[in-house]
């Protein structure tokens, strides 16, 4: 799949038609939730089914076109999925998996770990119906919404590919405006001359990343810089009266610096993710055939706040350097150029000696590695070299490589000709390209 995303420029009873329809699909996907907590048995099927007994219960709900009313209850079977999921694999925090056996048992389990209800969803979905492409700029929508005629801003030329490729269109709203994404079936693949190189890849709070060949790459911290920023907006939020329309436009000055940050954040893992596999015009760095990274639970660090990992958690540097991005997009750009990326499991690679395998303890204040061999190296260098080492010696298995054969882990390696619909939860999108300025990824 892939995403094409244009701005929107409509009138401001538009504007308020699509915010109407978002409300309703959240009103829709809330109520499947609903049914699923209160019903046993219930799948996805019957929460598709569940969508016509809510259009005919409630006028809105009617006027939202069936298919964006079934992608409603199928976001919310998303939930319940990743639900279950995460219980197999026993993930912190998920404590309840089983079915529910009746309304009050339910309302008296542990919330914790359940799919959510949405309070302020930004977007829905259409499929194939409920939308027509006018021309390449412009696109109408037949519910009775009330949306109507839009114009679309970018530069991806829509002509280029079949109406019939293009399988959902969502419509979002941000703080700087209304977007619309188109997801197109297509395959994005490029076919490049092997490099014979293989490099391993450790992320740091001093570095954004070291290579396995020495090279380093700085850590931008754009939450950091825009720290003052960030504590005006909020300060001007705080001095607005509540429910008038200068708090309105104050949190909106907020929600555009936090997009700013956001964007900036991603753009940086984007570029620096496509360029470690190598790729005219962009030979730069660290390229190679097989890339290895930490298979790190980035979730996890940022809410340590035991004192050696306070620099990981929010309101630290780890929060900020976009390690989680960087690895989606790694991933992406392996499958597309035909490279192998294998996640590895960290432990001991910090602790490890590159050159002769002994464990030589350290705290993170030591940031260089002394061993008694005589090897001598950067920290981050050393932990980069054990990485690559672990992924060279588990080339050709699919999957998180572990020292002890009965621990668990992610299926996140990513092979040569692999689909991203069989990655990883971060790896489920349709498409990263979501470029609307045009910049070719």
């Amino acid at each position: 799949m892939l995403v094409l995303e244009f701005k929107i420029k409509g009138k401001p009873h538009q504007y308020a038609a699509i915010d109407e329809a978002i409300r309703t699909a959240q009103f829709v996907r809330n109520k499947a939730l609903r049914y699923w907590m209160d019903t046993p048995g219930v799948n996805k099927y019957d929460l598709n089914k569940y969508c016509r007994v809510l259009a005919r219960e409630y006028d809105f709900a009617r006027e939202l076109n069936s298919t964006a009313r079934q992608a409603s209850a199928e976001r919310a079977w998303s939930a319940i999925a990743r639900f279950f999921e995460n219980c197999r694999k026993s993930v912190p925090g998920k404590k309840r998996c089983d079915p529910a056996p009746s309304h009050g048992a339910r309302e008296r389990a542990p919330r914790e770990g359940y799919p959510k209800f949405k309070k302020n969803s930004r977007s829905v979905e259409y499929k194939t119906s409920g939308w027509k492409l006018l021309d390449p700029k412009h696109i109408v929508f037949t519910d009775k919404k009330g949306i109507g005629r839009l114009k679309l801003i970018g530069t991806w030329d829509l002509a280029f590919y079949d109406s019939e490729k293009i399988k959902r269109v969502r419509l979002v709203r941000r703080a700087d405006g209304y977007y619309a994404q188109f997801c197109v079936s297509v395959e994005v693949r490029e076919t490049l001359e092997p490099s014979g190189n293989t490099v391993g890849l450790d992320v740091g709070l001093k570095e954004f990343y070291t290579d396995s060949n020495g090279q380093t790459e700085p850590n931008p911290r754009f939450y950091r810089n825009a720290e003052k920023k960030l504590k005006r907006a909020h300060r001007r939020v705080s001095k607005k009266q509540k429910g008038s329309a200068n708090r309105k436009k104050a949190v909106n000055r907020l929600g555009r610096v936090h997009l700013k940050i956001s964007r900036q954040r991603e753009e940086h893992a984007k570029r620096l993710a496509r360029c470690i596999p190598p790729s005219p015009p962009f030979q730069r760095g660290v390229g190679g055939d097989l890339v290895a990274y930490e298979d790190l639970r980035i979730k996890n660090l940022v809410r340590n706040h035991y004192p050696p990992f306070a620099p990981l958690s929010k309101g630290g540097w780890g929060d900020d350097a976009g390690w989680y991005q960087f690895r989606k997009w790694l991933e992406h750009f392996g499958v597309k150029f035909g490279k192998i990326t294998v996640a590895v499991n960290p432990a001991y690679t910090s602790q490890k000696c590159s050159s002769c395998g002994t464990v030589v303890k350290k705290s993170l204040s030591t940031r260089t590695h002394v061993c008694q061999c005589g090897c001598e190296l950067d920290r981050d260098h050393n932990a980069a070299i054990n990485i690559l080492n672990a992924a060279l010696s588990t080339v050709g298995h699919t999957g998180t490589w572990v020292d002890d054969p009965n621990a668990s882990g992610d299926l996140t390696a990513t092979l040569a000709g692999a689909n991203l619909s069989e990655q990883v939860g971060s790896l489920k999108e349709e498409s990263p390209r979501r470029d609307s300025w045009g910049v070719s990824i």
